[in-house]
């Protein structure tokens, strides 16, 4: 038997998140000493492990949840895992697509940005939804900040 700080170190789990997950029920709330202290055993330290490389790899707790409950099951169909694995790797594609797209139109951005000691800066327009010539783009801003060209 561990204390929540042995724990932590064993599993990689900081010992707020140990407590996070009890609260949530992801994991069942620890036993405690005859002092009130949490305490844990190997199991709950490979189930906080688990945890952990679910988190490490982007699942979403709720996904979590169902692979524990999976994990747990010795009778389970392993095509409701992969299920849960194919569904996670369409998001992390899309996720991927939308920080490409993102980095682009900032790298375009910083392209178009001189560096120097003007004060006309296309990265804090294109921010405030101002055009090349610091005027407001239609549509997309509604308030006008002012502009950094004047």
């Amino acid at each position: 038997m561990m204390n929540i700080g042995e724990a932590s170190a064993a599993s990689g789990v900081t010992s707020k998140m140990i407590r996070y997950y009890e609260s949530i029920g992801l994991m069942p709330a620890a036993g405690r000493s005859g002092s009130g202290y949490r305490v844990y055993d190997s199991r709950a330290v490979h189930l906080l492990r688990f945890i952990r490389r679910s988190r490490d790899l982007g699942f979403a707790l709720e996904d979590i949840r169902l692979l524990l409950g999976l994990w747990q099951d010795g009778e389970r169909p392993s095509a409701a895992v992969k299920d849960i694995a194919v569904k996670h790797i369409g998001d992390l594609t899309r996720k991927i697509a939308e920080l490409q797209a993102m980095k682009r139109s900032l790298q375009h951005l910083a392209e178009a940005c001189h560096g120097d000691a003007r004060p006309d800066c296309p990265i804090l327009d294109d921010l405030g939804g101002l055009d090349d010539g610091g005027h407001e783009k239609s549509g997309e801003a509604e308030a006008s900040p002012p502009s950094c060209h004047r």
